[in-house]
C-alpha cells in the first residue's frame, strides 16, 4: 500500500475526526500541531497560532508549563500507574480527594474519579439511580437538563446533552427531559423582561416536575455557564429561582463544572460566581490543566451520606474505571490546582476579564453583524447575525462561523465556531499584548467574512 506523504493526507487517510466540519477539512486539510509555547501552538509547517481555545478549554496554563511536566515526570519515576479498586489506591489519589473537598463549596464530602467529564456525568447519573433505588424509590430515574446544554458523549451523558446532532445516534434515551435554554437574548419573548424570563423558566421547571411526577425524577444537571452551547451565562437570578423549586421536591442539583471549574469564570467554581451551592460538582478539563485525562464527581455531604448508606447495604459500589484515580493524573491535578490558585493564573483571569470584555465589546460596536456579546471571566462568545435589530441569523448554508474560524486560522489565531457564534476561551496565562493580538486577528477575520457574505 502506498501511504500518503503529507501530514494532512496521512491524518485524512487513517484518522476519524470528531466534531469537525468535514467540508473545511476536505478543502483545507487538517492542522497538525507539533509543540507549543505559552498560549501558542506550532504546526508541522512551522506556522504559529495563538490558541484562543485553550486546546479544548483545558490547557489553562499554556502548552509548556515546566512545573506541570515535572510533576508528571516525578510521579512516573516514583509510581507510574495504579487503580482505585478493592480498597487500594495511591497516596496521590488520597491527597487529591482531600484537596478537592477542601477547595469545594462543601464542608465535607467524597470524591469518585473517572477519565473524562462525560464519564463523570454518566457516573453521577448511576449514583443517583443507585441511591434512589436503595432508598425505596426505584422510579426516580428521569434526568432534567436544558436544551443547548452539553454534558458529554457517552450514551447517558449524550442523552443529557440538549443538542440535535445526537439524533443520529437515536438519542436521547427515554427519561431524559430538556427544559428551556436560559438564554434571554435569544429566547426571551417580546416585551418580557429578563427577570420575567427567569421566572417563566422556574415555572416551567415546576410544571414539568408536577407533570412528570417528582417521585420519578432523579436529578437536575446544569452548567453554570453553558460552554459548548455557545458560552451562555444564565439569565439574571436563574439559579436562585430554580434551586428552591428543586429543594421543594427533593431533587438534587448537580453543577457540571467541567468547563467552568478551576478559574474559567474568575472564581474557583462557576457556582460560586453565580451564587449557589449545588448538591454535587462534576469536574474535569482544568482539573489537570489538560495534561492528563481525568474527571471527578465531588459529592456534597448529603449525597455522600446517602450514597454511602446505599453502598453499605450491598457492601460495595459496583462501578469504576481501570485508570480511576491514576497516580500520575492525581499528581498533575494537585500541581495544576496549585498553579491556578497560587501562581497568579486565577488572579490574571480576574484582572484581565474586564479588559477582554471591553475589547470584544468594541469589536461588536464597530460591526454591523455581531448581535450579541456574552460571557464572563475568560469565556466569551460573539454571535453573528444578518440583522442586529431583528436578531436574524445568517442562512445556515453560508457557514458563517466556520468561515470566520477558518479565516482566523489563516491569520494565526485559533478560535471555535459554535452555531453562529465565535467562542474565545484563552489560557489563563494570556498577557495584555497577546490579548490585543487576539482582538486584532479576530476583527480582521470578521471584517473579511462579513464583506463576503453580507
Amino acid at each position: 500500500m502506498n501511504k500518503p506523504q503529507s501530514w494532512e493526507a496521512r491524518a485524512d487517510e487513517f484518522s476519524m475526526y470528531g466534531f469537525t466540519d468535514l467540508p473545511s477539512v476536505h478543502e483545507r486539510g487538517a492542522v497538525i500541531v507539533t509543540h507549543g509555547e505559552g498560549p501558542y501552538v506550532h504546526d508541522v509547517n512551522g506556522k504559529r497560532y495563538l490558541d484562543a481555545n485553550s486546546g479544548l478549554w483545558n490547557m489553562v496554563a499554556g502548552f509548556d508549563h515546566k512545573g506541570l511536566a515535572e510533576a508528571a515526570k516525578a510521579q512516573y519515576d516514583r509510581f507510574p500507574g495504579y487503580h482505585a479498586f478493592f480498597g487500594r489506591m495511591s497516596d496521590q489519589t488520597v491527597m487529591l480527594s482531600e484537596k478537592l473537598v477542601e477547595v469545594s463549596p462543601f464542608p465535607r464530602g467524597k470524591v469518585f474519579y473517572t477519565n473524562s467529564g462525560s464519564e463523570a456525568n454518566d457516573t453521577m447519573v448511576k449514583m443517583l439511580w443507585f441511591l434512589h433505588g436503595s432508598e425505596g424509590n426505584p422510579k426516580r430515574r428521569k434526568i432534567l437538563t436544558r436544551w443547548n446544554a452539553y454534558h458529554g458523549v457517552t450514551a447517558v451523558s449524550a442523552s443529557m446533552t440538549g443538542k440535535p446532532y445526537n439524533e443520529v445516534f437515536g438519542l436521547p434515551l427515554d427519561g431524559f427531559i430538556h427544559l428551556t435554554c436560559p438564554h434571554y437574548w435569544r429566547f426571551g419573548e417580546e416585551g418580557e423582561s429578563e427577570d420575567q424570563f427567569t421566572q417563566r423558566l422556574a415555572r416551567e421547571l415546576e410544571e414539568t416536575i408536577q407533570r412528570e411526577g417528582a417521585d420519578t425524577i432523579a436529578g437536575f444537571f446544569a452548567e453554570p455557564v453553558m460552554g459548548a452551547g455557545g458560552v451562555i451565562p444564565p439569565s439574571r437570578g436563574y439559579f436562585q429561582a430554580v434551586q428552591p423549586v428543586l429543594k421543594k421536591y427533593g431533587i438534587p442539583l448537580i453543577s457540571d463544572e467541567v468547563i467552568c471549574g478551576f478559574g474559567r469564570t474568575g472564581n474557583t467554581w462557576g457556582c460560586e460566581t453565580f451564587g449557589f451551592v449545588p448538591d454535587a460538582i462534576i469536574s474535569s478539563k482544568n482539573l489537570t490543566a489538560g495534561l492528563f485525562p481525568m474527571g471527578a464527581v465531588i459529592l456534597g455531604p448529603e449525597l455522600a451520606d446517602r450514597l454511602q448508606a446505599a453502598v453499605e447495604k450491598i457492601e460495595e459500589f459496583p462501578h469504576g474505571f481501570t485508570a480511576s484515580g491514576h497516580p500520575v493524573g492525581c499528581a498533575i491535578a494537585l500541581k495544576a490546582i496549585d498553579v491556578v490558585m497560587n501562581e497568579g493564573l486565577a488572579e490574571n483571569v480576574r484582572q484581565l476579564a474586564p479588559r477582554m470584555e471591553a475589547g470584544l465589546q468594541a469589536i461588536m460596536d464597530r460591526s454591523e453583524h455581531i448581535g450579541e456579546l456574552r460571557g464572563i471571566g475568560f469565556m466569551w462568545a460573539l454571535e453573528a447575525v444578518k440583522d442586529k435589530a431583528t436578531k436574524t441569523p445568517f442562512d445556515g448554508s453560508l457557514s458563517v462561523s466556520e468561515r470566520i474560524a477558518n479565516t482566523c486560522t489563516d491569520l494565526g489565531l485559533i478560535c471555535r465556531p459554535l452555531g453562529q457564534s465565535i467562542v474565545l476561551c484563552p489560557p489563563f496565562i494570556l498577557t495584555k499584548e497577546q490579548m490585543d493580538e487576539m482582538f486584532d486577528k479576530l476583527e480582521q477575520a470578521l471584517n473579511k467574512v462579513f464583506a463576503e457574505v453580507a
